[in-house]
């Protein structure tokens, strides 16, 4: 084939030395023969500006500086970018080989899509694989009805993203998603049923710190919707699946965050609005009434059913 396009990958980083190193060597060990690789962090106290310094030579551009969270940082990376592709990978997750030549191959191959997808592998603080989170091929409909993608799986064109815009500084846990609507609305969104990144899920991710906002900013995302050009016939016509998607999207990460009676009151609502979003997590509704009722037995089967599910979904090379 020709000569690779250009690539860009941006990490935003702040105080995750632990895992940083992880994150900068799967981006420069992928072996891709274009890249643009920036690290942007934001003024870290801890190793991160050490270890960022021990790779520089091999980094387009980096900066240690405070700026005014996650959306700021990677926008510093994203306008800066030459690359015909883009994507950003945070200091706690990490590339899986191979992932950018995938990536670009299939951007290459579906010249009109904005955005391309592939699975991400969950893992816990000390990097041991615990879920396959699968997507499907949901393009617009499915993003406003809060199916979620894997954010460290997603490249981007960025031709596509300079149309729409860059990160909405207003947002902080959804931030990525409401970047998607816009450019899957825009140019379309693509799914590769491939795993293309890893995702670290440890007690100081805001995914499980700061649980109780991701859902709050779900229905604010979905009211922003109601006032966009291009999303309002979309947001009528589909109102109830929508709001029914950000309540569920809520009733999951309360759970996760450990408030079960918040969840069950997010489910409820998702049931009022549409039945069938909210029973298509019927698993995890029996998991958190059992667990806001101290039923560990459930509980226990419901972690066995999902390491068991996990096990048979890896691929055997990982290691």
């Amino acid at each position: 084939m020709p000569a690779w396009p250009r690539l860009t990958i941006v990490t935003p980083s702040f105080n995750q030395g632990a895992y940083l190193e992880q994150t900068i060597r799967s981006v420069l060990d992928q072996g891709y023969p274009n890249l643009e690789y920036f690290v942007v962090d934001g003024g870290s106290s801890d190793e991160s500006p050490e270890i960022i310094r021990k790779y520089a030579k091999r980094l387009a551009w980096w900066v240690s500086e405070p700026d005014r969270g996650q959306a700021e940082a990677i926008n510093k990376g994203l306008r800066r970018a030459t690359g015909d592709f883009v994507a950003w990978i945070n200091s706690d997750d990490y590339y899986l080989p191979g992932a950018f030549k995938a990536a670009v191959e299939t951007l290459l191959h579906q010249p009109r899509v904005g955005l391309v997808y592939g699975d991400v592998l969950a893992v816990d603080g000390a990097g041991q694989p615990t879920n396959r989170l699968s997507y499907g091929n949901w393009g617009l409909e499915g993003l406003l009805r809060f199916q979620i993608i894997g954010q460290p799986a997603v490249f981007m064109r960025r031709e596509t993203l300079r149309r729409v815009g860059y990160l909405d500084v207003r947002y902080h846990y959804l931030l990525d998603h409401q970047l998607w609507i816009r450019m899957a609305a825009a140019a379309g969104a693509q799914y590769v049923p491939e795993l293309w990144a890893a995702a670290r899920f440890h007690a100081e991710a805001k995914n499980v710190a700061q649980a109780a906002a991701f859902g709050r900013e779900a229905l604010d995302i979905a009211a922003w919707m109601q006032w966009q050009d291009g999303l309002r016939a979309h947001f009528r016509k589909d109102r109830k699946r929508i709001l029914a998607g950000a309540q569920r999207l809520n009733g999951r990460y309360l759970s996760e965050g450990g408030d079960y009676g918040g969840a069950l009151r997010a489910y409820a609502a998702c049931a009022r609005l549409h039945i069938p979003t909210a029973m298509a997590d019927w698993k995890r509704i029996a998991y958190t009434c059992a667990a806001g009722m101290g039923g560990a037995r459930l509980r226990t089967w419901f972690d066995r059913q999902r390491s068991a599910r996990t096990t048979r979904r890896l691929p055997p090379n990982l290691d």
